[in-house]
């Protein structure tokens, strides 16, 4: 079925479940519900020294090993002196690496005890931040408070996904009307006692007969595909191992549905799944029979010659013959696809046809190069209507007729300025279009047929979360967030002529006050002079003293956009320790469209490290804070931002918070999906590419400041690195290595190092990179982090 949005649920767009390889990690990015399917699954997606001028050196002394109770022993890794990687001729890029024995093998011994050490050494740590468990109870509160999704239809049964508040994971109910009673479908909950099983994706079939629900384990990619009958909620014997970076697309009689998988690992392989890091290779397409064996499955497609390539399968919606899948087909992160097409109806015998048979379906190829991405909104007939950003940086609208392959018409134009985020097509031949406009989202309907405006729909400052739409549908959904909104499903109606939204629900959080704190967006002049956009949200009437812990959060990859969501944690932070919370839009995501997101990647890069640190220099130079005050926080691609930042200036930062990130930019392509990702980073097997990567690679521009400006000796702000033992995304290798890089070159391998503040790794266990987190292992980690940041910076509790 199709889905509304330009990035479908999952990086590659392995969102759409094929949609997105390099999600956000676990920051509350908007999610888009692409109909009847609910999705956190992300496929694939996510120069050196900077010349800014200086800000004044922070306190070397703040946050310092004094601070947490005298020295910390750090573990030390294994040197390996017969490390040695030849990159272009140069065989010393890995010189001050050799001790980290590359941390790459989970399973060896020695990495388990590195490991062990270091949970040893920053509970030790953790247990002086006076603020941990003040800020555990008081996170936990405010959590404690309902929360909805917008519901969606099929058949003649609406769906919701509901949490009362500190359940491990939400909850998904059925009911017949939306003023009916509701029942419970699928509770996750009772599927592990720890909550660390989550529903990663879900599909009802087409007649609400079905459910087809994918569960992940420890936060892992890898999914199992389950089947249950809705009226009985009996769960059938239907088990597809396996899947990863996939949707499930049901075909219109609720015989089956199309998902994607990779081949299953050796018999011998004993492995945890989720743990292992060898490179996902050879994405293949199935289509499942209900009551069937998964190795009854038919083979629809693959590409042996193209093993790096990743698919994804849409049935279209109008259920008339013909009745098309299309096939998406994607290399990489970048915002490119492949479309072929093939009419299920005219198969002879349909695709019960294909049972034990050895060949592929008969797809027709409507567009068979990696130029543009393309993404079917609607079809009448052979009639389609695409978003693209062919020619079009910023999105247009397109049709096609399958008669006429080369004839493509534009419906609606690339707007100067704003970014199409998605469309929908609701009420006949209407489209919902949801537009970025300085990354604040923007609601309009228009006409399916021409692209003229019709209607605006007014919504606050914020960001569109998600949209439940069918176009046989008068009446659709949208969820709503902001900085100081905890959440607004709207209901929109427009069987009148005229839109009649009204608020459907309202998620309301008990002691949260919106008129205590403001929210300002400003725009920073980088280096270059290219104006970044930031929001700063504080209590009302700080003074402008520089007095102010601050937190400072960037992304910057992967046309990912950073837009304004409610967090209980920052609320927390805000009103307990006077923080103040920023985000930085930075380039390389996607705030402003293609350009924006080339801007700061492959050769490129370095714009969006420059970026960053100019949003820094902005808050201490407008006296919001001051370096000593200043923390820095990313993740994923984030994770990378933060930790070639502090190598580059880690003079201008008191704190430093690095999620589950890329560390080590010559290897990442070596491991799971990693090989997407050179659509934003390059790969060091290109001699050109890997000069640009070797001078900001965190891993391999660790170097002690103090013997960098002498006359302005320094250290590296207090650091926690953060992962989970089963992040198969961002593989925990990256962390690891480059906290023992840290702590040998600042602490070990110096007497009486400078280095006074603290470098700790924080590894989760039993999670992964951040989606289908139980409720407590979040609050947990958010206590954890924000109690280490406030002691570092010197914040005090606020009753």
């Amino acid at each position: 079925m199709f889905s509304c949005s330009r990035n479908p649920h999952a990086i590659f767009h392995p969102l759409s479940a094929a949609s997105r390889l390099f999600p956000l990690y676990k920051y509350n990015s908007p999610r888009f519900l692409h109909k009847h399917v609910k999705s956190s699954l992300s496929p694939v997606r996510s120069l050196y020294s900077s010349s800014h001028s200086r800000s004044p050196s922070s306190n070397p002394r703040m946050g310092s090993l004094g601070a947490v109770g005298g020295s910390l022993q750090y573990p030390l890794a294994r040197r390996d002196e017969s490390v040695v990687d030849d990159y272009h001729g140069r065989e010393n890029v890995t010189e001050k690496l050799k001790f980290v024995v590359r941390l790459e093998d989970p399973d060896a011994q020695e990495v388990k005890e590195f490991v062990e050490k270091q949970v040893e050494l920053t509970d030790s740590v953790l247990r002086t931040c006076d603020t941990r468990e003040k800020l555990r109870e008081t996170i936990t509160k405010l959590f404690d408070h309902p929360r909805f999704d917008a519901p969606f239809r099929r058949g003649d049964k609406y769906f919701y996904f509901h949490n009362t508040g500190l359940q491990a994971q939400k909850v998904l109910y059925v009911q017949d009307s939306l003023d009916g009673k509701a029942e419970v479908l699928l509770d996750p909950n009772g599927l592990s006692e720890d909550g660390t099983v989550s529903l990663s994706t879900c599909s009802v079939s087409e007649d609400a007969k079905y459910l087809a629900y994918g569960l992940s384990s420890s936060g892992s990619d890898w999914v199992t595909i389950k089947v249950m009958r809705v009226e009985d909620k009996r769960v059938e014997t239907d088990t597809l191992s396996w899947v990863k970076f996939s949707g499930i697309s049901w075909t219109h009689d609720s015989k089956g549905f199309f998902y994607c998988r990779y081949p299953a690992p050796k018999e011998d392989e004993k492995l945890d799944a989720g743990t292992e890091t060898n490179s996902n290779l050879n994405h293949e397409l199935y289509y499942h029979f209900l009551d069937t064996d998964q190795s009854q499955d038919i083979l629809c497609w693959k590409d042996p010659d193209n093993p790096k390539h990743m698919f994804g399968a849409d049935v279209t919606d109008d259920g008339k013959c013909p009745m098309y899948v299309l096939l998406y087909i994607s290399e990489s992160c970048e915002e490119v696809n492949k479309v072929y097409h093939c009419d299920i109806t005219s198969l002879p015998g349909g695709l019960e046809g294909f049972r034990g048979r050895r060949d592929l379906l008969p797809f027709i190829k409507l567009v068979d190069n990696f130029d543009a991405r393309y993404h079917a909104i609607a079809n009448d007939d052979t009639l389609f209507t695409f978003m693209t950003n062919k020619d079009a940086p910023k999105y247009k609208l397109v049709q096609v007729d399958l008669k006429e392959p080369s004839t493509w018409t534009v419906v609606l134009e690339e707007a100067e300025k704003d970014v199409l985020e998605s469309a929908c097509a609701v009420n006949g031949n209407q489209i919902l279009v949801s537009y970025l406009s300085d990354v604040k989202y923007v609601l309009q309907i228009r006409d399916l047929k021409t692209g003229s405006f019709l209607h605006n729909l007014p919504i606050d400052i914020g960001s569109v979360l998600d949209i439940s739409a069918r176009r046989q549908d008068s009446t659709f959904f949208i969820g709503f967030t902001s900085f100081l909104t905890p959440g607004i499903i709207y209901q929109c109606n427009l069987e009148a002529g005229v839109p009649d939204m009204k608020i459907f629900r309202e998620i309301v959080v008990p002691g949260f006050d919106r008129a205590e704190f403001c929210v300002d967006q400003v725009f920073v002049p980088s280096k270059d002079g290219t104006k970044i956009p930031m929001f700063i949200v504080a209590r009302k009437n700080i003074p402008m003293d520089g007095s102010h812990p601050c937190l400072l959060y960037g992304y910057g990859g992967f046309n990912i956009s950073i837009t304004p969501s409610f967090s209980i944690s920052r609320i927390v932070l805000s009103r307990h320790l006077g923080a103040v919370f920023c985000i930085a839009n930075i380039r390389g995501g996607g705030e402003y469209g293609q350009e924006w997101h080339k801007s700061g990647s492959l050769g490129k890069k370095q714009n969006c490290f420059d970026d960053f640190i100019s949003a820094a220099e902005y808050l201490v130079s407008a006296g919001y804070t001051q370096p000593r005050k200043l923390c820095i926080e990313g993740g994923s691609n984030g994770g990378l931002l933060v930790g070639a930042c502090i190598n580059q200036r880690p003079d201008l930062f008191g704190c430093a918070l690095a999620h589950v990130g890329v560390m080590d930019i010559l290897r990442f392509h070596k491991f799971t999906i990693g090989h997407a990702w050179t659509s934003d980073y390059g790969c060091s097997e290109k001699e050109e590419e890997f000069h640009w990567q070797i001078k900001y690679s965190p891993l391999h521009n660790v170097r002690r400041p103090w013997e960098q400006r002498l006359d302005q000796p320094c250290q590296y702000p207090a650091t926690m690195i953060l992962t989970a033992d089963h992040d198969d995304r961002v593989v925990p290798l990256h962390s690891l290595k480059l906290l023992a890089t840290m702590q040998y070159v600042l602490c070990k391998s110096v007497e009486k190092s400078p280095q006074t503040n603290p470098i700790i790794g924080r590894i989760e266990c039993k999670a992964g990179h951040g989606a289908g987190r139980p409720t407590q292992k979040m609050i947990d980690e958010a206590a954890d982090r924000y109690s280490f940041m406030a002691k570092m910076l010197g914040a005090s509790w606020i009753e």
